[in-house]
């Protein structure tokens, strides 16, 4: 294969070693996740970052194609968010949140609840991703407990991925990041996601589980499950699902981290949905990728089964960081974006872009699939590769060569870039895209 033999002949391990003051020094102490580090010793010094721009220490430029895991969608360093950030470190850098309470937080709560789901109205703080999770799973699994009735199980989707802690690992379905753990791990029974309007076998399957288990609650990633390569499932067939649990007093957790905030085509996912969720995990896009933060939304109906004269039924969760007021304002900033009409159109234009896009490759010998949802675009390569062996490896350090950044799940190129990216910046993309495609 010409790609094949392309990079076995390629420089980029000279131009590794000219950059070896930062893959050196961070060698000697730091531990990088999702890396096996005896075979992958070496790490990209990136110096900075501008719009959608990544910059190595020799001043090479990369386009950000997956906005660093779907985060920095308003661009690298937005000088709307870092200036307003920037204000709010000169007045309250943080305060525990127990006790408290402060602009920033309360503000950020007024902008984001209009936005959620109408039946959607109060929000726990939280740190990232799995954390937004965990906090929906501890949330549901005693919202039974205190009504007294002592539901255990959980439902969620085969492939589907919510995060690294324990609770959101335990109802993640992905065998590579859950192999030794399996044994600590709750209690989960799985379903296929739906590919068809009406998946009367899956409902056939979910009615033989509620008769057999006392189930919690049903998590999912709304139309699109990201570590799962992009798998698209149907969205009518999704609602028939949350239909049928909801009839059933199963609660309903939408996993939101990734498609939140404009990536489907709505701001939430869920709005292309007629069953609505009880509880919604935001992270990623929320803080538009300048600090960590998460927000756990939920109804007031879940809300008020933790409202008693009872202690022990209040909701003993926190961290230490929760509600921080410079994340909160980094938040605000970013939702403020995201409403603008140039976002907006940003969002149409890529939206657009991928169609005409995909309309090209569809047919290209080298692609067994390709699927599109908002500004989300995936195509699989006809060529057989686990997620994360040398043939992924390979495809990755082939578009760095080329200045962009897209990070392969297996054979699977998916690209989520900022909604700042420009038409030119976009066709640059996909013409690497192309090259590789024409390679392989």
């Amino acid at each position: 294969m010409k790609f094949i033999s392309h990079l076995c002949h390629s420089k980029h391990g000279g131009k590794t070693a000219a950059l070896k003051n930062l893959s050196a020094r961070d060698r000697q102490h730091i531990w990088h996740p999702l890396t096996q580090h005896k075979t992958h010793p070496q790490m990209l010094g990136i110096a900075r970052a501008s719009g959608v721009y990544l910059y190595d220490e020799e001043g090479r430029a990369y386009i950000d194609g997956i906005a660093s895991w779907y985060t920095a969608v308003y661009g690298h360093c937005n000088p709307y968010i870092t200036e307003r950030v920037s204000r709010q470190m000169q007045q309250l850098d943080q305060v525990v949140f127990s006790g408290f309470t402060h602009e920033p937080a309360v503000a950020l709560s007024e902008k984001l609840i209009p936005l959620l789901p109408a039946n959607q109205s109060r929000l726990f703080f939280s740190d990232n991703g799995s954390t937004a999770v965990e906090v929906a799973i501890k949330m549901a699994l005693q919202y039974h407990f205190n009504k007294g009735s002592k539901k255990q199980v959980l439902l969620a989707f085969e492939e589907g991925f919510h995060g690294d802690t324990f609770g959101a690992m335990s109802v993640s379905g992905l065998s590579v990041y859950n192999g030794p753990f399996e044994d600590f791990s709750l209690e989960v029974r799985r379903i296929p996601v739906p590919v068809t309007d009406t998946p009367e076998a899956t409902l056939e399957h979910l009615d033989r589980i509620l008769g057999e288990s006392e189930v919690a609650a049903f998590i999912y990633e709304p139309l699109v499950q990201g570590a799962a390569a992009m798998k698209l499932h149907n969205g009518n067939g999704l609602d028939c699902i949350l239909a049928f649990l909801r009839k059933r007093s199963v609660l309903l957790i939408a996993d939101e981290v990734m498609t939140g905030f404009g990536k489907t085509g709505t701001i939430f996912a869920s709005e292309q949905l007629n069953t609505q969720p009880d509880i919604i995990c935001l992270s990623k896009a929320l803080t538009a990728g300048l600090l960590p933060m998460a927000v756990t939304t939920c109804t007031e109906e879940i809300f008020n089964a933790f409202y008693s004269d009872t202690l022990s039924h209040g909701f003993f969760h926190g961290h230490t960081y929760t509600a921080n007021p410079l994340a909160c304002t980094a938040a605000l900033a970013g939702i403020e974006l995201l409403l603008t009409d140039e976002i907006q159109a940003g969002i149409e234009m890529i939206a657009t872009s991928h169609k005409t896009f995909l309309s090209r490759i569809e047919n290209h010998p080298n692609v067994s699939d390709c699927r599109q949802c908002g500004v989300i675009l995936a195509l699989d390569l006809a060529y057989n590769a686990s997620r994360y062996g040398n043939f992924r490896d390979q495809v990755m350090r082939f578009f760095m060569e080329r200045g962009v950044f897209l990070r392969p799940l297996g054979n699977t190129v998916y690209l989520l870039s900022p909604y700042v990216i420009s038409h030119k910046q976009l066709e640059e993309v996909y013409q690497t895209i192309e090259e590789l495609l024409d390679q392989l």
